[in-house]
């Protein structure tokens, strides 16, 4: 085999069956295949851990702490590897000090270049950086936010101070500081407070003038309601304890700073200025304008720095995300933006023969936007590099020097190699894939009819323009429209006017020892089955009791930390990673002891274990296309897509009076055979009278929509109107992205 492919044998990581696989370097490789099928246990568990690993080992061993860490994967031999760049897609998240700016390298640029050329001049870069003491706003050290007391949450108004009035520990009747206001002959501790005067109550929360107003003073030294809470809860710089911290989440909330109005600069910062405009105001722009101001700087001595600074906005114009702005925090973007956004800081790379394995990148993209994220994997390969991409949308494949489809099942059934060719051999190759492609779900002839609606009224959440949107209940309402046009501001302005379950992709549990059986509560149920079989007592089947193996504690590995080496977990040598004692496994039940019930998949226990309990709390799981997952899998390992549809599980198992369900894009992670089973789930929450609201691109789905919404017709300040409100069938205009998308 030549050095121009990554050559696999016998890979049996997670599900893969011994697979044989030749995969081309330096071309766009897009793997396909059914939810499970072992996609991602080639791509990310296989080529992108071994050659982390290797990478990692040529690292001293204090460095090769700090560094990401691999599990090396369950293959005969992997040849050809080249060091590996994984964009996943995670949310950047970070913290309070992170922005779209920051993460991106472009506000680096920004103030450099305000540091060299901004009227009146400041000093070096560092007094542009809202992370340094030289820069960073003194009143809220640069997170151009402070937190302040949320002072129409302190009383309230129907009851007297007598009755409680004031709700703020402490200050009821009985409290510690009740005094300080019921028994100073000030006020009437008796008579409601929506019956006192403005004064009154001006003073009460106030003190000073206020209070030296009133005809019957307070006495000297008196502090209103908001002066000592602010003075014990926020001015001090003891260790708050949880009761305290509670406090103040309870009767607070973010303000603007008043000093730096949120440019979280000090003050010479946020006065010198760059072609008549101040380094905050170029920050709250969006890129798209920010990168045609920056071209028109002329000055020749920071040429370079306009350069890169241009080209690093105009590649996040490039990949849909020129409606954000600089100042826009990280914590805010959605996973399809953070993964873009990650994808930018690669494109100026120099490196070449890296390896690029991107996960499902046209996530959270409108149709009319894959066309500029396939221009951007191309010119990663392009620059010499091999790019590997796990996706489900038929556009990206499309463009794909070479398709492998991996499958044909999920689970067991799955981790075979069924497909590796062009795109155009795939349509006619049987395989799942091959079929689904040859398919399309056609629009919905008859809408359900709607129960009634609920109406958003005024909405200017972020970019909306004052909208006012009828949303039918007892139905589904699919929300469209670019990525930026104001969806999810529609949808977050509806859950906080009339209430809704949202049903999102964060992770469902951090811990471990969460798996299936935890999550759908059935783990007594089988240790009832076993101890009822084999007339022993239940305790004996729970791997935190009485039948542990005792050298790992039930936990099937032990763990050594090695100082600044990596940790070392190895599988007990005591139970074989089994979790429990010989004495325990030695019970069955159908030919099942209690280890060998966590590897089986969901669909298997369901059919496997006789007990109706079990089987009808596992079905829900299953109905939302969760069967491969084992039930002994951690769902620490689940992604964003898997969590969503556990939780739309929990609320097929649970809801029992009518309620609104927010769903953002769960279509994320689907193949396009699965999406049949997601609609199936989705109809059966309609079904039992539940109102659904989907934001999606999926073009399946939106046919399937009882009711279309779609917003426009750009993103950020382009977008933010309502473009289409009806049924599906009634969309005609074919001038809008979704309008030519579906025509």
């Amino acid at each position: 085999m030549t050095a121009r492919t990554i050559t696999l044998r016998r890979a049996r990581t997670n599900n893969l069956a011994e697979l044989d696989v030749d995969i081309p370097r330096n071309r766009l490789v897009v793997f396909v295949g059914v939810s499970g099928s072992g996609k991602s246990s080639l791509v990310f568990d296989t080529i992108a851990a071994e050659a982390g690993y290797q990478l990692n080992e040529t690292f001293p061993p204090f460095a090769r702490n700090r560094l990401p860490k691999w599990t090396r994967p369950d293959v005969e031999h992997i040849g050809g590897l080249t060091p590996v760049v994984v964009i996943d897609q995670r949310r950047i998240g970070g913290n309070a000090r992170s922005t779209v700016g920051t993460v991106t390298d472009a506000w680096t640029y920004l103030r450099l270049l305000f540091s060299r050329i901004s009227e009146p001049h400041v000093g070096e870069s560092g007094h542009f950086s809202f992370n340094e003491p030289a820069g960073m706003c003194p009143a809220c050290s640069g997170l151009g936010e402070v937190v302040v007391s949320a002072v129409e949450r302190f009383l309230d108004l129907d009851k007297s101070l007598a009755e409680g009035a004031i709700l703020l520990p402490g200050f009821g009747n009985g409290g510690y500081w009740y005094s300080q206001y019921a028994d100073i002959g000030t006020f009437d501790a008796d008579t409601p407070l929506r019956e006192w005067t403005p004064a009154e109550r001006e003073a009460l929360l106030y003190g000073g003038e206020a209070a030296a107003k009133l005809g019957g003073k307070p006495p000297k030294g008196y502090e209103g309601v908001v002066e000592r809470f602010e003075r014990i809860y926020l001015h001090t710089s003891d260790n708050l304890s949880e009761r305290k911290q509670e406090t103040i989440r309870r009767f607070t909330r973010s303000g603007t700073c008043p000093e730096c109005a949120g440019d979280r600069l000090a003050k010479a910062a946020r006065t010198a200025t760059v072609l008549g405009r101040t380094i905050g105001e170029m920050s709250r722009m969006e890129i798209t304008e920010l990168a045609a101001l920056v071209r028109t700087i002329g000055s020749p001595g920071v040429a370079p720095v306009v350069a890169a600074l241009a080209a690093r906005l105009e590649a996040m114009v490039t990949i849909g995300l020129g409606y954000l702005t600089l100042s826009r925090a990280t914590t805010t973007l959605s996973g399809g933006e953070s993964q873009r956004i990650k994808m930018v800081k690669h494109l100026g790379s120099s490196l070449a023969e890296m390896t690029y394995v991107v996960d499902e990148p046209s996530v959270g993209l409108h149709p009319t936007d894959v066309e500029s994220l396939v221009e951007l994997l191309e010119r990663l390969r392009d620059s010499g590099n091999t790019v590997l991409v796990v996706e489900h949308d038929p556009a990206v494949m499309a463009h794909a020097d070479q398709v492998v489809e991996i499958g044909p099942a999920a689970g067991a059934g799955g981790g075979r190699l069924v497909f590796q060719g062009p795109f155009d051999r795939l349509r006619e190759a049987g395989t799942p894939t091959g079929r689904a492609l040859a398919r399309q779900l056609p629009v919905k002839p008859v809408p359900r009819p709607a129960t009634g609606s609920l109406t958003v009224t005024g909405a200017t959440r972020n970019n909306l323009r004052d909208l006012t949107v009828r949303i039918p209940t007892g139905v589904m309402t699919v929300l469209t429209g670019v990525a930026g046009s104001g969806k999810s501001s529609l949808a977050h302005e509806l859950v906080a006017q009339h209430g809704a379950t949202v049903i999102d992709q964060k992770p469902v549990s951090t811990s471990r020892r969460s798996t299936p059986i935890t999550y759908t509560g059935i783990a007594p149920a089988i240790r009832k089955l076993f101890a009822r079989h084999n007339a022993v007592p239940a305790a004996l089947f729970s791997a935190n009791s009485e039948g542990a193996c005792p050298a790992c504690k039930g936990l099937g590995v032990i763990y050594t930390d090695l100082a600044f080496m990596n940790g070392q977990e190895v599988v007990c040598e005591t139970c074989r990673g089994r979790r429990f004692t010989p004495e325990v496994l030695a019970h069955t039940v159908a030919g099942l002891s209690i280890a060998d019930v966590d590897d089986l998949t969901i669909d298997e226990a369901v059919d496997r274990l006789p007990d109706r309990g079990i089987s009808d709390a596992l079905r829900q799981l299953s109905a939302v296309g969760l069967g491969y997952l084992r039930l002994g899998q951690s769902l620490s390992t689940l992604s964003g897509g898997e969590c969503q549809r556990v939780k739309i599980a929990k609320e097929l198992r649970e809801a029992t009076r009518p309620t609104t369900y927010v769903l953002d894009e769960p279509t994320t992670g689907l193949h396009m055979t699965d999406i049949d089973t997601l609609l199936g789930v989705l109809g059966d929450l309609v079904g039992q009278g539940h109102t659904v609201v989907v934001i999606e691109h999926n073009l399946d789905v939106i046919r399937q929509a009882d009711w279309l919404v779609d917003l426009g017709p750009g993103p950020g300040r382009h977008g933010g109107t309502v473009l289409f409100e009806g049924h599906v069938a009634g969309y005609t205009d074919r001038t809008t992205p979704t309008g030519r998308a579906l025509g």
